[in-house]
């Protein structure tokens, strides 16, 4: 099969870790010792988030003194594909000699008159206090709002059109490589009139990119890996269901938060419903169960017998 698999960016920076190299080349040599087992059975493309990662470079060149105006988001998602493609490209190279493994650059094309440039909502980098998130925001004119429990950076998320380097994408999977591509949902761009390509001032969602590669690679199945288990109605209540095998119309009838779990379902639904093919959110290490459908919240097509528990169903038969 081709699989195409996201990364969460907290699998890579877990959320209240010092960002050392050292520490992001664990947490990417836990993510390769998971996905390795795929890539050995399947044709396996590899994008990644990079929300920590890009606010902390965000961070560190609005701060820069020799800088008379810091670097745009664009150019700070290009940095961020190089650094993280570079860490899986090494561990899944050492991980299986032999294996062609390709880290690509990618750009995502744009709309400019997108809404989301007038509305910012995606979260980037850490985490603050409202207190210290107000201060920066009125130092560095960010927009800030509350993650949680805490507060931190929103920037434009516009919607993914394209995926330039698809042509390139699929010579390289074709030819049985390993492909990282389109990390941080690729880097934001605009084609003008004459067919040229400029950055925008945006950090594209990584799931809706990945629902978007997916389904123009002709993907078989799209997987969608984060820090829980399963979908879950209610989630961080004692009410909390987990969703097993569903179909998109019962996802989307339901609520999940725009910051977190909502694009991860949007992204499922989809790819679902533009290929007949099922998509998985779940857990990293249950990556290899997840393809099975044995783990997580499997979403496919309607007709499919096995997908027709709805949610609250789907949560007394104990998925």
């Amino acid at each position: 099969m081709r699989v195409v698999v996201a990364v969460g960016g907290n699998a890579l920076l877990e959320r209240g870790e010092v960002p050392l190299a050292q520490t992001q080349e664990k947490n990417v040599a836990v993510a390769v010792s998971a996905l390795a087992p795929l890539a050995r059975d399947h044709d396996l493309v590899i994008t990644h988030g990079n929300g920590p990662q890009v606010g902390l470079l965000a961070n560190e060149s609005s701060a820069d003194p020799n800088l008379p105006t810091p670097y745009s988001l664009d150019v700070l998602g290009a940095q961020t594909q190089g650094m993280i493609g570079y860490f899986l490209l090494q561990e899944f190279q050492n991980a299986l000699p032999g294996r062609q493994v390709a880290a690509l650059i990618c750009q995502t094309k744009v709309a400019a008159d997108d809404p989301a440039f007038q509305r910012p909502a995606k979260f980037v980098g850490p985490v603050y206090s409202e207190t210290e998130g107000r201060r920066l925001a009125g130092l560095r004119g960010w927009q800030i709002r509350p993650d949680g429990s805490a507060w931190r950076r929103v920037v434009a998320s516009p919607e993914p059109l394209a995926i330039v380097e698809l042509p390139t994408i699929r010579t390289l999977v074709g030819d049985g490589a390993i492909v990282i591509c389109a990390g941080g949902g690729g880097i934001p761009v605009l084609e003008d009139g004459d067919g040229h390509f400029h950055g925008a001032e945006a950090v594209i969602d990584k799931d809706l990119s990945a629902a978007l590669l997916a389904r123009d690679l002709g993907a078989d199945a799209l997987v969608i890996l984060t820090d829980v288990a399963n979908v879950e109605t209610g989630f961080g209540t004692d009410a909390a269901r987990p969703i097993g095998h569903t179909i998109p119309a019962a996802l989307r009838a339901l609520k999940f938060p725009a910051g977190s779990m909502g694009p991860k379902v949007e992204a499922a639904c989809r790819f679902v419903e533009a290929t007949g093919k099922p998509a998985m959110i779940g857990r990293l290490d249950d990556a290899a169960d997840l393809i099975r459908g044995t783990r997580g919240t499997v979403v496919e097509p309607a007709s499919a017998s096995s997908a027709l528990l709805l949610p609250s169903e789907a949560a007394r038969e104990g998925w």
